[in-house]
């Protein structure tokens, strides 16, 4: 596994923060945390993760809102996100695809389904195809 990958956790719950650090640091991740959408954009002026693990239920600015901005600017447009969220019900998962999520995990976390989805973002393609002339 590559330790230089970069993963910004965006989730205002400190327990919740935590645990996905622990998760992702013992799988050799380096952690960047964000408690809310404002620190996350600060972070993101100066850092560009490989991948963002959004809360969707956030005071100020949602997951929903923030996620949608965040896929209209460029050089972070292409960051895959992964909504990481209490909601559940039918629609919801539709709902973080619609705003821009690439994935979308329910809580409380599975640590085997966060680590799979992780890699499955994060993973380096073995083949390029090239285009048929």
């Amino acid at each position: 596994m590559n330790t230089q990958k970069i993963i910004l956790h965006i989730e205002d719950n400190f327990e919740n923060r935590i645990l996905v650090r622990r998760i992702l640091q013992s799988a050799s991740y380096q952690v960047l945390e964000a408690e809310n959408a404002l620190q996350a954009i600060n972070y993101l002026r100066t850092t560009r993760p490989d991948l963002i693990l959004m809360d969707i239920n956030m005071p100020d600015v949602d997951g929903y809102t923030l996620t949608s901005k965040l896929k209209t600017v460029r050089g972070i447009k292409h960051i895959p996100i992964i909504a990481i969220t209490a909601n559940a019900m039918r629609g919801d998962r539709e709902k973080s695809l619609q705003a821009g999520c690439d994935g979308y995990i329910e809580k409380p976390i599975d640590i085997d389904i966060l680590l799979e989805q992780v890699e499955q973002f994060l993973q380096v393609p073995l083949e390029t195809e090239q285009p048929h002339v």
